[in-house]
């Protein structure tokens, strides 16, 4: 075993993590190098980038497109190799009227590098039932494919 898996410095990380995610604003984004490693992985639905500037694009937009956007860390899992976090993600989306309350239920698989910033992380959620089935014109044809699949 390396020197960080014999330490409480993963669960010291993953704590300072979770309170970062649950406490971000458009300021605190900033703060990300303090938590991400400069070539940290990260990969969403939509997103695939291994850069933290990259990363810190992803959440700065994420608060220009979304009103009031924010995490619930609901349970974290963690052992040697890394950590699992799992959250309810609310929002409302600026463009679509009337902007209603939208829950996102998913977990981030997260790995952390030896100095205990993160190298790897990747949000597993169902963009297609959670997100796209509220939206106007595509959603009933999403809800329409899943009935005749079932």
């Amino acid at each position: 075993m390396n020197a960080i898996a014999n330490s409480d410095a993963p669960t010291q990380a993953l704590k300072k993590l979770s309170i970062y995610f649950q406490s971000l604003t458009p300021e605190s984004v900033t703060a990300m190098a303090g938590f991400y490693a400069e070539d940290a992985y990260f990969r969403d639905p939509f997103n695939e980038v291994r850069d933290l500037t990259a990363i810190k694009h992803i959440f700065n937009d994420m608060f220009v497109k979304l009103i009031d956007p924010r995490f619930t860390i609901i349970e974290a899992i963690q052992d040697e190799h890394g950590a699992v976090l799992i959250w309810d993600f609310d929002f409302r989306i600026k463009s679509l009227k009337p902007d209603v309350d939208r829950r996102i239920h998913g977990l981030s698989h997260i790995r952390f590098a030896a100095d205990g910033r993160v190298n790897y992380h990747r949000d597993y959620w169902d963009a297609a039932g959670e997100l796209y089935e509220h939206f106007p014109l595509i959603g009933p044809a999403l809800r329409w494919l899943k009935r005749r699949a079932a």
